[in-house]
C-alpha cells in the first residue's frame, strides 16, 4: 500500500458560461468567488498544490493576483474534466482532485476524503462523495443527481431520477417522498467533486462519450460503462453550487454570518 501519494487540485474555471457568464469573478465579501473556492482546496491537508485551469486571460490575471496558480487551456473543451486533464497533462502527480469552480464554501475536509482512498487501496482509479439527502423534495428534483453504491463502496449507479424507486409506496402518486414513505429509505446526493488517479483521468477523456451518460446526462456513467469502479465516500459536510446570481446571494449570506466549517 503507498503511503505517500502527490495530489493536486485542479479547478476549471471557464469563463463563458450560458447562464451565468463571468461567475468565476462574481465579488463575494470583496473576494472573486475562484479565490475562495482556491483558498479553500488550499487549507486541505493532503494537497500539495492547487491550480485554476481556465480559458480566459481574465481569470488567469485575477488568480495570479492575488497570489494563486492559474494555467491557460483550450477554449474548446467540452468539460471540466477535459480542461483539467489538459492542465495535468505535464504535472509531476500521482493524484488529480477536479474541485468545481463555483463551490466557494466546499468543505477542505471534504477534498481530504476524496484522497484517503487512493492511500488505502492502490487499485482505486476514481473517487467521489455522497451525502444523505435530508429534504425529501430533493429525491424527485432532476437537477440533484442521486447515487447508490455498493456495501463495499463502489458506486452502482448515478441517476438523476429516484434510486432506489419504492416500487409499492409510490403507487399513489400523492404519498411520492412523503415523510411517511421515505422515513425507512435512505437516499444520497452525488456530490460533483472527483479524484483521479492521474493516469487514469488520461484515459478517461480519450473515451468516447457512453450511452447511458449521454441519456443521463451525467459523464460519471462512462466511467460506470466502461467497466471501471467509481470509489463513493460519504460526508456529513455540504456546500452550495452558485448557478445563478441567488445562489450568489444565499452564499454571500452565509460568509457574513460565519466561516464555514472546514
Amino acid at each position: 500500500m503507498p503511503t505517500k501519494l502527490k495530489a493536486v487540485v485542479i479547478i476549471p474555471a471557464r469563463w463563458g458560461s450560458t447562464r451565468f457568464p463571468g461567475k468565476p469573478l462574481e465579488n463575494l465579501s470583496g473576494k472573486p468567488m475562484i479565490q475562495w473556492v482556491v483558498e479553500r482546496a488550499q487549507s486541505a491537508k493532503s494537497i500539495a498544490e492547487v491550480i485554476v485551469a481556465t480559458d480566459d486571460d481574465r481569470i488567469l490575471n485575477a488568480v495570479e493576483g492575488f497570489g494563486g496558480k492559474a494555467v491557460l487551456t483550450s477554449a474548446n473543451h467540452v468539460s471540466g474534466t477535459d480542461r483539467i486533464a489538459e492542465a495535468a497533462k505535464d504535472l509531476d502527480c500521482d493524484i488529480v482532485i477536479n474541485v468545481q469552480g463555483d463551490e466557494p464554501l466546499i468543505p477542505s475536509a471534504n477534498i481530504d476524503l476524496l484522497v484517503r482512498p487512493f492511500l488505502e487501496d492502490k487499485l482505486i482509479k476514481v473517487t467521489t462523495l455522497k451525502s444523505r439527502i435530508l429534504d425529501d423534495h430533493e429525491i424527485l428534483n432532476p437537477n440533484v443527481v442521486k447515487v447508490t453504491s455498493s456495501k463495499n463502496g463502489f458506486a452502482l449507479y448515478f441517476s438523476r431520477s429516484p434510486i432506489p424507486y419504492l416500487r409499492d409506496e409510490w403507487k399513489d402518486e400523492e404519498r411520492l417522498v412523503s415523510n411517511e414513505t421515505c422515513r425507512d429509505t435512505t437516499f444520497y446526493k452525488h456530490i460533483g467533486a472527483y479524484g483521479f488517479k492521474k493516469s487514469f483521468l488520461m484515459e478517461y477523456t480519450s473515451m468516447p462519450e457512453s450511452p447511458l451518460e449521454m441519456a443521463e446526462k451525467l459523464e460519471q456513467l462512462r466511467i460506470l460503462e466502461n467497466g471501471v469502479p467509481i470509489y463513493v465516500v460519504e460526508t456529513k459536510l455540504g456546500s452550495i453550487g452558485v448557478d445563478s446570481k441567488e445562489d450568489l446571494e444565499k452564499v454571500e449570506a452565509l460568509l457574513n454570518q460565519v466561516e464555514p466549517v472546514n
